[in-house]
């Protein structure tokens, strides 16, 4: 079964996390600060990484800084599940590279359909050819080349990089009906009819063959 990190410094909700997590089979790994986290990112390889924000030594938002800037760890999951939950700090954390972002206290059901999309995600996104269209598919190469507006660049970056429309809505700090309006725009631009065809369309454009 999948190895799942979990980051946090309050010993009972990281022990509670871990309990359930190995309910469903699961393997786990514990951290009580972000530094130890990150050291456990890269030494233990884990599947997918559950992180507190608020923490000793090095918060969450340093973590997963961290970790994206490591090419070892830089397409790994990760799931912001803390206390924090101003939409602002929902953006914050997700420009900063997080995949999601559960506010304390979270449902186990919850917790567990996140954690299971996101391993199912990794699995079926096409590792090495993925990696390479997230670090060449930026707001500014997909203007470019696609001859998009900025605000659909940046939208169209996202669904490259796999969020949905109320994740890019938090990213962006627009509203959800422009998001879907954003889209339908790029589809029409690019002669495309879902988010599929237009992230194939990325691919070849932007992307260099090997």
């Amino acid at each position: 079964m999948e190895k799942i990190l979990v980051i946090d410094d309050d010993a009972k909700m990281r022990q509670q996390t871990c309990a359930l997590l190995q309910s469903e089979g699961y393997v786990t790994i514990e951290a009580r600060n972000g530094r130890e986290g990150v050291a456990l990112a890269r030494t233990e390889r884990p599947a997918l990484v559950l992180c507190d924000i608020t923490m000793p030594q090095m918060n969450g938002h340093r973590v997963v800084e961290a970790l994206r800037l490591d090419e070892a760890t830089q397409h790994l999951p990760f799931i912001f599940l803390t206390g924090w939950s101003e939409r602002s700090d929902q953006r914050t954390g997700m420009n900063l590279g997080a995949d999601d972002y559960l506010v304390k206290p979270v449902e186990p059901t919850e917790l567990l359909s996140t954690v299971e999309a996101r391993l199912r995600r990794r699995q079926t996104a096409g590792a090495s050819r993925r990696a390479t269209v997230v670090t060449d598919a930026t707001p500014g190469a997909i203007e470019r080349a696609l001859d998009l507006t900025a605000r659909e660049s940046e939208v169209l970056s996202w669904v490259v990089q796999g969020k949905t429309n109320p994740e890019i809505a938090t990213i962006t700090g627009i509203q959800l009906t422009t998001v879907k309006k954003h889209l339908e725009s790029i589809f029409m631009k690019l002669g495309v009819e879902n988010r599929t065809a237009a992230v194939a369309l990325v691919l070849e454009k932007i992307v260099p063959t090997e």
